[in-house]
């Protein structure tokens, strides 16, 4: 079945701004920044995107229902240790409430409601939150690990920082939606991130690992929804064929739960 024919066609997936600020900017001069990343690949696998506002609960929560899966996108904040039962140690970003608030508004939701989620980077670890697990707020500070997991890890003292995210192997559980999409147990990730899960939230199974042990992806056993979270950047790995996969399996689950609920109705 294709999605593509027509725009009333296809799924609507719903996408939180990455930041208020990334929000503020596009209001004001039309410039989406790498909240576009996201719009694209989700528009790329058959679907249409709806961007979500952070500020404006009225409008959010206006459009939540009218919406068949959600993907939230990754941020250069921090969530709040205090959601997990913990102290800000010196290591964490400042969070942004605004977008975490929006967040756990969609999960509250999509979870409810069985509306598909695909969760990336920042994404991943508030659905860890979300459901009761921890995070590591530092990797390097924390568990030592000499994997590179962002730019500043290939050349600390560089100014500015590389171009390129670095990469790494990981390894994908056998019998796991992403095994499946890679045909294997093996993969080749991004890496754009300096927290990760440290212990998995209720109903989360881990599904991947980097070498050095950091949680790189989890799945919702809880019900039948189709939840998914990557702690890499899908929506930055053009021609990747597991990341198009991805979006396009996640766009087929939110075309399933469209279908399902217009049964439901009728």
């Amino acid at each position: 079945m294709s999605f593509t024919d027509t725009q009333q066609g296809r799924p609507r997936i719903g996408i939180p701004w990455r930041t208020s600020a990334d929000e503020a900017n596009a209001n004001s001069t039309g410039e989406r920044g790498k909240t576009q990343d996201y719009l694209n690949a989700v528009e790329n696998a058959g679907a249409e995107a709806v961007l979500l506002p952070l500020k404006d609960s009225e409008e959010r929560n206006r459009l939540m229902p009218t919406l068949d899966a959600f993907v939230l996108p990754g941020s250069p904040a921090d969530v709040e240790p205090s959601r997990y039962g913990a102290v800000n140690r010196g290591l964490c970003a400042p969070a942004e409430l605004a977008r975490e608030e929006t967040d756990r508004a969609v999960l509250g939701h999509a979870l409810a409601e069985k509306k598909p989620v695909l969760a990336i980077c920042y994404g991943c670890q508030l659905l860890n939150v979300h459901l009761g697990g921890t995070l590591i707020q530092d990797l390097k500070a924390e568990t030592g690990t000499t994997t590179a997991h962002q730019k500043k890890d290939l050349a600390p003292e560089a100014k500015p920082e590389p171009t390129d995210d670095p990469t790494h192997p990981a390894t994908l559980e056998s019998g796991s939606r992403l095994a499946a999409l890679a045909g294997g147990t093996e993969t080749v990730v991004n890496s754009s991130h300096h927290q990760a899960i440290q212990k998995p939230g209720k109903n989360l199974r881990v599904t991947s690992r980097a070498a050095d042990g950091t949680i790189e992806g989890v799945e919702w056993t809880g019900d039948s929804n189709w939840v998914t979270g990557v702690q890499w950047h899908p929506e930055r790995m053009l021609g990747d064929a597991l990341s198009e996969r991805l979006f396009r399996a996640f766009v087929t689950a939110a075309a399933n739960a469209r279908s399902a609920a217009v049964a439901h109705k009728t």
